[in-house]
């Protein structure tokens, strides 16, 4: 019994390590500094949204075995949202509403960004990136950049080993 605790455990460590690497890809200063993301934290909430989309994207190839790891770094994200709108000052009552509001936009923005990387024209990831990231806003070589790190971040993580990719232990090219 006790066996099966400490692999649930294991897989709750595998799975926020792999989101602490999400976090840490959309804090990266190059995006704010040199793409011109809005350093706000809905510009932030925009970075993890997308880095998160990636590598649940890999997770997703790695083949079975991996949609534990998926669902369970996707409870991460719903906890940090919801440990962020309280350290911002929401009240009690609101933050179950925006948290299920903030996982809502996660899997619109999933969507717009997996139809731009992989049936729409090329500029599809532009535009999502230009209406999410951006807020609408933006300009074309800050966009297009994202755009170019986004498809280099996606190459990198489909070039990894299925077995390193199922186990959460996907490395996120450095975005400067």
């Amino acid at each position: 019994m006790l066996n099966v605790f400490n692999a649930r455990s294991k897989d709750r460590a595998k799975a926020g390590e792999l989101y602490g690497r999400v976090v840490a890809a959309a804090r990266q200063p190059a995006f704010y500094a040199l793409m011109g993301v809005p350093d706000t934290p809905e510009g932030r909430f925009e970075m993890v949204s997308l880095m998160l989309f990636l590598g649940l994207d890999r997770l997703q190839k790695a083949g079975e075995g991996s949609e534990k790891l998926q669902q369970l770094t996707i409870e991460h994200f719903i906890t940090d949202m919801d440990d962020c709108l309280r350290e911002m000052g929401v009240g009690d009552l609101t933050v179950p509403k925006k948290v299920r509001r903030a996982a809502g936009a996660f899997y619109e923005r999933s969507g717009a960004y997996r139809d731009g990387l992989n049936d729409a024209p090329p500029a599809a990831l532009g535009e999502a990136l230009k209406r999410y990231a951006y807020a609408g806003g933006g300009n074309e070589a800050d966009i297009n950049q994202l755009a170019g790190y986004v498809r280099a971040v996606r190459g990198a993580l489909t070039a990894m080993d299925d077995v390193a990719a199922g186990n959460g232990e996907l490395v996120f090219p450095d975005a400067a």
